[in-house]
């Protein structure tokens, strides 16, 4: 890390003459559960007593244009802390701030490292402001960006106004992005690859490519690229209706890995319950739906449905394998704070037929398993306020209720409260 701060100072202090951005963020996140019901539990079960939990981050975001139309960012993140139940029990994850990571101990990482092309053509342009990861700029409406290096796959896909960003939205994983999106990433949630993007007036189609974890979320991955690897495909429409902008973005997507299969498992007494020992050369897939709806200036709602095949050993991103959310954000402007921010939302997330018995049958995955399962499906509703402190400095009180964690009606429900200190410079 050292030396990649050197090239980070290096380059701005001989960047005069050249357009540059920087910008940084910390994020500090404590979140707290009371006892709930539980009759047993397993080695991936949500702790059942009084338990709490604090994430934080620290990125920084660098950028500077080498010539017309080609960009290089970095972006060093410092990262710490644990979730509840060191991130287990819970398919939608409480904290969109915290992964499984592989060593709670704060540490330094390269979060992004990657080149920025962009071809632009015809007389329309749109006004870019700087911001994280972007150099203000004027560009044509119509273009094509190449992207070459460290990203993550949520930074272009399954984009969302009014639920994406997990500091200063919906804390949750499955608000943060399509839970039924396996996608590829190591266990903090990046990856080494390219990513095309096509973008028009009203729409844009998006495409990328990536590597996949050697094993189910860890943070080495498979060098066997591109034999081995994450797929993703989106078109992103945009509509008005009447003067309110909304947006419909239709996603799919394939991980090829070495992955179990559910039923297999089952159905091989000689694997003991463990889906480690039927992994071989698989192809997993699925599809999301996008949905986004300004309904004044003030206030926006959005959905996503998620599904995918189920039957393939989850890999990189949660356990989940059907999931449908539906919420809305309001703006402050109303009662004279506009700059805070307040949001509601529920999400349903199922397990597949073959998952479900595999939990039930005493499986493991890497993020859930009660060594039993009276199933139903996951409910969970979050609620949150966005206090706008100053100068980039914002806290917000989170709210959440987790009905059958873990896909389990025998455990739960739980409360979750949360406090989450956000600052943007």
């Amino acid at each position: 890390m050292n030396i990649l701060f050197s090239l980070i100072l290096g380059v701005f202090a001989h960047s005069d003459e050249l357009p540059t951005t920087l910008h940084t963020q910390m994020t500090a996140v404590s979140q707290d559960h009371g006892p709930f019901t539980s009759p047993y539990q397993g080695q991936n079960s949500l702790q059942p007593i009084h338990e709490s939990a604090t994430s934080v981050t620290w990125t920084i975001f660098g950028g500077v244009r080498l010539f017309p139309g080609l960009e290089v960012y970095v972006n060093p993140e410092l990262a710490g802390g644990t979730g509840l139940s060191h991130t287990e029990g819970i398919a939608g994850f409480p904290n969109g701030e915290i992964y499984r990571v592989d060593d709670p101990s704060p540490k330094w990482n390269l979060a992004r490292l990657f080149v920025k092309q962009t071809f632009g053509w015809g007389e329309d342009s749109e006004i870019f402001q700087d911001g994280k990861n972007q150099i203000a700029d004027k560009e044509k409406v119509r273009r094509i960006t190449v992207v070459l290096g460290k990203f993550a796959l949520n930074d272009y896909f399954d984009n969302n106004t009014f639920s994406h960003d997990p500091r200063t939205q919906f804390l949750n994983w499955a608000f943060m992005d399509n839970a039924a999106w396996d996608y590829a990433a190591d266990t903090r949630g990046y990856s080494w690859g390219a990513y095309l993007e096509l973008n028009q007036a009203h729409w844009t189609l998006r495409w990328a490519t990536v590597m996949v974890p050697l094993k189910a979320n860890q943070m080495e991955m498979d060098k066997d690229f591109p034999v081995q690897r994450g797929d993703n495909l989106e078109y992103e429409y945009r509509y008005a209706l009447g003067e309110r902008a909304g947006t419909a973005r239709l996603l799919a997507y394939q991980n090829i890995a070495n992955m179990g299969n559910y039923r297999e498992t089952i159905d091989t007494p000689a694997a003991g319950m463990d889906i480690t020992h039927t992994r071989g050369r698989s192809r997993k897939y699925g599809f999301g739906l996008n949905l986004e709806q300004e309904i004044n200036a003030n206030f926006g709602v959005f959905s996503r449905l998620g599904w995918n095949d189920g039957h393939t050993e989850t890999w990189a991103f949660t356990e989940v394998d059907r999931t449908a959310s539906l919420g809305g954000t309001w703006k402050g402007t109303t009662w004279k704070r506009s700059k805070d921010l307040t949001g509601i939302a529920l999400v349903f997330n199922w397990l597949s037929d073959d998952h479900r018995d595999y939990l039930a049958n005493g499986g493991y995955g890497f993020l859930i398993g009660d060594g039993r399962l009276s199933y139903a499906p996951e409910e969970i509703a979050e609620a949150f306020y966005l206090y706008h402190l100053n100068n980039g400095l914002e806290t917000t009180l989170d709210y959440q209720f987790v009905q059958n964690p873990a896909y389990n009606s025998d455990r739960g429900p739980v409360s979750i409260i949360a406090l989450r200190l956000h600052l943007e410079i």
